[in-house]
């Protein structure tokens, strides 16, 4: 799987927790609000993940220049 799909799937993770929560919250579900939140959060670290790829991606490109 491609960078860019990654990106996308990640991002839509994070989407994927935020409306789980707001579920949950509408419907005084603990669980789900809970969940949400993790999911969010495991869609946060790996775009974080993205960046420091990109980030380490641009340092090696710098140096073969």
């Amino acid at each position: 799987m491609g960078d860019g799909e990654d990106r996308i799937r990640h991002e839509g993770e994070e989407l994927k927790g935020k409306a789980k929560e707001k579920a949950g919250e509408a419907t005084d579900n603990e669980q789900a609000q809970a969940e949400g939140r993790s999911e969010q959060a495991k869609g946060s670290l790996k775009k974080a993940g993205d960046k420091l790829k990109d980030a380490a991606e641009d340092a090696r490109n710098a140096f073969k220049k």
